[in-house]
């Protein structure tokens, strides 16, 4: 039950409003600028300019790696992997990790799979079989790890393990299930006409340009920093621009995959979640000093244990995403670089590895860094044993600059 005190904000969140609006503001020099790159407050202009450098080399290798064909099998490959960093952005916003989403989303897509095909549950029951599975796990290993006060690495370590092992015990002796076709198999295997494709598009600029500047009257309003109006709509057309594009370039092949609409909304709600409620805000406090969070009044139990339980959950999206997209489940669902690549791809977007620094369009960008890296080194031919090279390359150069951006920000007297 509620009291009639009302917990008080954290000391950090007028910190952390100054520190968006700082974000948000042009730079005002070359100087500043690069200043700005270094202590990472461009964190999206910076994965930006990665993902620009990585296009221009795969496509002066490869000459079909920008084509309409390979950006359609692009966004069908980062899907799953996106989804499942959704929640490992929650993770890390706390200042935690969790090595147990990919084998979560393998059994979770196992339990899908065996109850819709061997079962002969229906689509949506069997789905929701599996997110409700995903959101104990996470609860579990949430609660375990806050109550006893284990590092979460060793509980999800643990879980890793556990949850693989039932992964194998679900799928049994058979060790593959193939999913049957209907609503399963459409979820990665559908694409919207032409023109449905144009109209979402236009939906889709049009209620990003209204969100984005009734927050700009906020600020205002609220007598906060807000950016320069140019800024605003630079970024208003920059979106357009890269949504109609994408319409026309995936057009011209199969049109746009269901898959990505799932993603983006997704993406959009957490990020919603996040940064315009209070106990979104409360996750950022928490990370950023959970002892301050704490004496302020805020749950710090129930935060824990609520973002545990939706990383596993979007765990689960991911896995039967996954399973969509491969037509069947089985028993290296979920393994191989899946749990690196989640955990990687929201680290060199910017979100912070030290807590309460990010946002969860980094699990998007981040995301279509390393899918674009392995899809050009699959085109190109590459060996396994190079390409884990050249990623683990990439994570520990990301993991590097968080580093000495958080050294940049302490150095200047911010957090």
């Amino acid at each position: 039950m509620s009291t009639s005190t009302e917990p008080t904000p954290p000391s950090t969140e007028p910190t952390l409003s100054d520190a968006a609006a700082q974000k948000e503001s042009m730079p005002t020099g070359v100087k500043d600028f690069f200043n700005r790159i270094r202590t990472g407050d461009l964190g999206s202009l910076r994965v930006l300019i990665l993902l620009a450098i990585v296009w221009i080399i795969f496509q002066s290798q490869e000459d079909r790696f920008l084509s309409a064909t390979n950006i359609v099998n692009l966004s069908l490959q980062i899907t799953a992997v996106a989804l499942i960093s959704v929640g490992v952005v929650l993770v890390l916003l706390l200042g935690e990790i969790d090595l147990s989403v990919g084998a979560v989303s393998g059994v979770t897509s196992a339990i899908v799979a065996v109850l819709s095909v061997q079962h002969g549950w229906a689509p949506v029951p069997a789905i929701v079989a599996g997110l409700v599975v995903g959101l104990l796990i996470g609860a579990f290993q949430g609660f375990i790890s806050t109550r006893f006060n284990i590092p979460t690495f060793v509980v999800t370590l643990a879980g890793l393990l556990g949850w693989q092992g039932l992964q194998l015990k679900v799928l049994g002796e058979t060790g593959t299930v193939n999913l049957n076709p209907g609503l399963l198999t459409d979820l990665a295997g559908k694409f919207l006409a032409d023109s449905t494709g144009w109209i979402v598009a236009i939906v889709c600029v049009v209620l990003f340009a209204l969100g984005t500047l009734r927050g700009y009257q906020r600020r205002l309003a609220s007598g906060l920093a807000a950016p320069p109006v140019a800024l605003v709509i630079i970024r208003i057309a920059a979106v357009a621009v890269a949504a109609f594009l994408f319409v026309y370039v995936v057009n011209r092949d199969r049109g746009v995959p269901v898959a990505v609409l799932i993603l983006l909304g997704f993406v959009s709600a957490f990020d919603f979640w996040t940064r315009r409620t209070k106990f979104g805000r409360h996750i950022y406090a928490v990370g950023g000093n959970m002892e301050a969070a704490r004496r302020a009044g805020i749950a710090v139990f129930r935060v824990r244990v609520l973002v545990f339980s939706l990383a596993s959950m979007m765990a689960a999206v991911g896995g039967i995403m996954a399973a969509s997209r491969l037509l069947a489940v089985n028993q290296s669902s979920g393994g191989s670089d899946l749990l690196l690549n989640s955990i990687a791809g929201p680290v060199i977007a910017g979100t912070s590895l030290f807590g309460g620094r990010g946002n969860v369009w980094s699990a998007l960008l981040g995301a279509l860094v390393i899918g674009s890296i392995s899809n050009g080194m699959d085109l190109l031919a590459y060996t396994s044993a190079t390409k884990f090279m050249v990623t683990g390359a990439v994570l520990l150069g990301a993991v590097v600059l968080d580093s000495a951006a958080r050294m940049g920000r302490a150095a200047s007297g911010r957090v």
